[in-house]
């Protein structure tokens, strides 16, 4: 089956593209087109201004990678500029409970999707504005396991991490306290811990409710799921108090209620309290050097005008495409030749069914029950494993789904659509092994900016088929168990992961164990690119860990240049 393509919907900033196909351009110039006139020399740009202020820090991106360093450098006494590519927005008056109207939460630029499988983009896994993607992630906050860090060790393929998860536990613990984590104590999975969860876990929705009683009588173990939203009223240190979650379940589409712990009511309010300056709707384009190869200044567009701000020191936190489409862009960092190799997606594959039973599934938190039991399944014949969740879901969403799995559209999509307040969800969260099928590159085909887009290569390998067949069988007959009719599976993959991959040798690794660039030195990347592994969890807790790690081992490494 030869590669597809794809295209993501949506334009984040209309504007006349150029033209691309040859025949177009062939026609309207025959036509006396814009095409067919005569080219007129292009008005050369001025030089930027090169100001006198240079900072200690910029951050490229405010979501779980960029945040939680932000604020850390920031607390340490640092100055501290982090640049956002989207708005800062006030969630108590622009976050609606409407689904379709929280489109402005989403990455909308066009990306490009190849492969196989190719990987769908906007509301699937990224996000645009002061808080990133955490705006519209759905706060599902497990910790990764000790086994998930060791692949290649366990099982001879794929590859290990450059240090144990117990480099990430202690900042694991900070956070959930710092977040406000609503979960269960003890989690069955785990050993024991030196603190639980700061608060019970939220209340189970209907489709939670439904797994929960046929996995008991399956003999397959349940948990309230850990999620980063409060169940009861919360003082966070440095902020002030946070509200409960009134489980309205609109997570992926924002909450107005500052319940949820994205970025910007935790991290980024903390930051600016300490001194860090976040600048909104400032487009990253240009990353300068010196004659060593050392970053001396960031260029970036805000509100129409062109940039300069100096620094010492960059932190690149933009995510698994954005990041190395800039490292791409700049020749930045590219000796290893990894740069937008290793891409992984979560194998996400979820299975449906209706009930009889009223089960209202946009109403309470989407991930509220978990089972772990099959993170390393004894019938396995697969690498790795997955976690099960129940899910909610909103109903253009499902709608969506139903019209591309299922190819119903028209009177037979409205009809079925009548079954929407009786239907619940199963989903998985599964390792992926790198592949050099799956990769990152720019494309020639130019943005609303006149950028090359990113061009993401997806094909699902042996290991991520097997691991969907066997999680497709388990999930149906837990379905079955549970009375449902009209079961039926759709494939997914989420979250974007990979390509500037984290490890010991600039051989073959991009960053070092520390987040810093082998060939860079004053150049550090924090965010789900450095990831060697995908993990068989969801990624945010770990990337806000890996933030807090790689400003402290940043800031120990500035204490020892001092003395």
């Amino acid at each position: 089956m030869p590669d597809e393509e794809v295209l993501e919907e949506g334009v984040l900033n209309p504007a006349k593209p150029e033209i691309q196909d040859p025949l177009l351009k062939s026609i309207l110039a025959e036509n006396g087109g814009l095409l067919a006139q005569a080219p007129v020399e292009q008005e050369q740009p001025a030089p930027l201004p090169d100001p006198v202020d240079e900072v200690d820090c910029v951050v490229i991106g405010t979501g779980a990678g960029g945040a939680p360093l932000l604020a850390r450098l920031a607390m340490a006494g640092l100055k501290v500029v982090a640049l956002e590519a989207g708005p800062r927005r006030d969630p108590t008056r622009d976050y609606a409970t409407d689904e379709k109207a929280q489109h402005f939460l989403f990455w909308n630029d066009e990306r490009l999707s190849a492969g196989q499988n190719p990987v769908a983009f906007g509301n699937n896994n990224s996000g645009t504005g002061v808080g990133g993607s955490t705006l519209h992630y759905t706060a599902y906050t497990p910790r990764a396991h000790r086994d998930d860090l060791r692949l290649f060790t366990d099982f001879g393929k794929g590859v290990d991490w450059p240090f144990g998860v117990e480099e990430l536990e202690p900042y694991y613990e900070e956070l959930e306290h710092f977040l406000g984590v609503s979960g269960p104590t003890p989690y069955p999975w785990d050993p024991p811990r030196r603190t639980g969860y700061p608060l019970a876990p939220l209340p189970l929705n209907g489709a939670a409710l439904l797994m929960q009683k046929a996995c008991a009588g399956l003999g397959i173990q349940t948990s309230p799921a850990a999620n980063a939203a409060l169940s009861a009223r919360y003082y966070q240190e440095g902020v002030g108090w946070r509200e409960a979650c009134t489980n309205r379940g609109f997570c992926q589409a924002g909450c107005n209620r500052g319940a949820k712990a994205s970025m910007d009511v935790t991290f980024l309010p903390l930051a600016e309290a300490h001194g860090a300056e976040i600048r909104a709707d400032a487009f990253v384009t240009e990353i300068e050097r010196d004659a060593k190869g050392r970053v001396t200044a960031v260029v970036y567009t805000q509100y129409g005008e062109q940039k300069r701000q100096r620094c010492r020191h960059l932190f690149l936190c933009a995510g698994a495409v954005e990041t190395p489409r800039l490292l791409l862009l700049n020749e930045l960092a590219l000796t290893s030749g990894q740069v937008g190799k290793n891409f992984m997606a979560h194998p996400g594959m979820q299975v449906w069914g209706t009930f009889e039973e009223d089960i209202r599934p946009y109403k309470g938190i989407p991930g509220g029950l978990i089972s772990e039991d099959t993170h390393r399944p004894t019938d396995a014949d697969f690498v790795g494993g997955y976690l099960l969740q129940s899910i909610g879901v909103m109903p253009v969403t499902f709608a969506s789904q139903m019209a591309r799995k299922r190819k119903l559209w028209g009177q037979p999509l409205r009809d079925y659509m009548r079954s929407y307040n009786h239907t619940a969800g199963i989903n998985i969260l599964g390792d992926c092994l790198p592949h050099e099928n799956n990769f990152l590159e720019l494309a020639d085909e130019k943005d609303v900016r006149g950028l090359p887009k990113p061009r993401v290569h997806f094909t699902a390998q042996e290991n991520e088929q097997r691991m969907n067949a066997h999680a497709e069988k388990l999930m149906r007959q837990i379905w079955e168990a549970a009375g449902a009719r009209d079961i039926w599976a759709y494939e997914r993959y989420a979250h974007t992961i990979g390509t500037a991959r984290m490890g010991l040798s600039g051989d073959d690794a991009v960053v070092n164990p520390e987040g810093r660039a082998f060939d860079v030195p004053n150049l550090y990347i924090c965010d789900n690119s450095v990831f060697p592994s995908a993990l068989s969890v969801n990624p945010a807790l770990t990337i806000m860990a890996l933030s807090l790690r790689t400003a402290d081992k940043f800031l120990a490494a500035q204490q020892r240049l001092d003395r």
